[in-house]
């Protein structure tokens, strides 16, 4: 086993002791605290590869230690030791997130063995962390499409929390794919064979949308002549998507925060409630930070469900992504609307397309697409087809006219792909590309792409 970091938490010194000295003996680096309280402001300083925390503790004890931990993001394996037979505590506190629990006394072996399973699950995980991150090194990534940096970046967050069932935020403004991320988030973690349900908050009126998020028995209001599960219910084991969750009346918010403190739903009209278990994912075109200071967000339902949020970059500041998005826009538009023929995006209407302010961000190009597909006749999407689509009220600033800008942005998506298409083959890629090695080398070092 090689060398690891490991914090043991135990208020018995000979304790710590021993553990302290048997586990050096296997190669690892130990440091003891005496109580939860200095455990923790050694993981303030300090990041460890295992901890072993005894749950018996005077000031704050394991399970207190264990709820602090959590919350403060400590990914560390916990490990709960207990002396007194108590295993329905150390059952809840791996309940509650702990992978596992030992009973003292314990022998030597009993200690290495966890310690080789744990450390053979955070393995298994970096591994899969790993293929994640080799399956977004193209230019799509479980429905979202792109490689720009940013995006990227975005990819890997995602593939971090996938697996979690931390409360994520996604921000972003309107039409940048906030609900493609919570699919995304949805379907490469472990809840990705379970249901995925989505909901629009700013699209339902107050009463209708508490009725809708945790469901109503039979006569609880006029009209509701059935037992009806609610959307909570629906997405029992999978991810409920709060959509435009800024928009949530305050009476709501509050029973919201309810659910996500206490894991539980009451049914409109019902007297009893029941547990849930749900990964709850928000989406705002909003400042939530904004609406908490003016009074129309509670401040601590923002801060339930601000613990990892995702921010998606508008499209004008990933504009090298455009021929990307614009070719599979193209594709799929066709096919919805039943054209035979997939015509090609002219070098012209491309640059017109990357001249555009795009406002109204991803979801306005799709549109625009669709409704040149529309228009086109022939083999061909020309910038005649977009010229009639994209209106003159909708011509971005001169900010965004620069038609250097343009093909730069163009040049290097064309050296990327001809790079790709011959393995990194410079020699080649440069033939392709109709230029000498040297300028594509220039290149290269110019759009920092070596």
């Amino acid at each position: 086993m090689s060398q690891r970091h490991i914090l043991i938490i135990d208020d018995e010194e000979n304790l710590r002791h021993m553990l302290t000295a048997m586990l050096r003996k296997q190669g690892f680096s130990v440091d003891g605290a005496a109580s939860g309280r200095e455990a923790l402001q050694r993981l303030a300083a300090q990041v460890y590869d295992f901890i072993l925390c005894d749950i018996r503790m005077p000031e704050m004890d394991g399970h207190a230690f264990l709820q602090q931990a959590l919350e403060r993001g400590v990914t560390a394996p916990i490990i709960m030791m207990t002396a007194y037979g108590s295993v329905d505590t150390a059952v809840a506190c791996m309940q509650q997130g702990a992978y596992d629990f030992i009973s003292k006394p314990f022998k030597q072996d009993e200690i290495i063995i966890v310690l080789k399973k744990a450390e053979e699950r955070e393995r298994l995980k970096e591994e899969n962390r790993q293929l994640r991150a080799q399956a977004v090194s193209g230019s799509s990534f479980h429905g979202l499409i792109g490689r720009n940096p940013a995006m990227l970046a975005l990819y890997d967050q995602i593939s971090r929390v996938a697996d979690l069932k931390t409360t994520v935020l996604i921000q972003g403004e309107s039409g940048t794919g906030k609900e493609l991320v919570a699919r995304a988030i949805h379907t490469s973690g472990a809840r990705a064979q379970h249901p995925f349900v989505a909901v629009n908050c700013g699209a339902i009126s107050e009463h209708l949308l508490e009725s809708e998020l945790f469901g109503h028995v039979k006569g609880a209001f006029t009209g509701a002549i059935n037992d009806k599960a609610g959307l909570f219910e629906q997405a029992n084991s999978g991810t409920l998507l709060l959509d435009e969750v800024g928009e949530m009346p305050p009476p709501l918010q509050v029973k919201l925060l309810r659910v996500l403190q206490e894991g539980e739903i009451r049914r409109v009209g019902a007297a009893v409630s029941q547990r849930v278990d749900v990964r709850v994912v928000s989406a705002t075109a909003r400042d939530l930070q904004a609406e908490v200071a003016s009074g129309r967000f509670r401040e601590d339902l923002f801060f339930r469900l601000n613990v990892f949020t995702l921010q998606l970059p508008p499209l004008r500041e990933r504009l090298d992504d455009l021929p990307l998005l614009a070719d599979q826009f193209v594709r799929s538009c066709s096919a919805r609307i039943g054209r035979e023929q997939i015509p090609r995006l002219t070098s012209s209407a491309l640059r017109q397309l990357m001249a555009h302010g795009w406002p109204g961000n991803v979801r306005e190009l799709e549109n625009v697409i669709e409704r040149s597909l529309v228009l086109c006749d022939g083999d061909q999407l020309n910038e005649c087809c977009l010229t009639s689509v994209i209106s003159e009220t909708d011509q971005p600033g001169t900010d965004n006219l620069s038609i250097k800008q343009a093909e730069r942005t163009m040049e290097m998506d064309l050296i990327r792909r001809a790079l790709e298409r011959t393995s990194g083959n410079r020699t080649q890629a440069a033939k392709i590309l109709e230029i000498s090695h040297r300028a594509l080398q220039y290149k290269l070092k110019e759009y920092g792409l070596e």
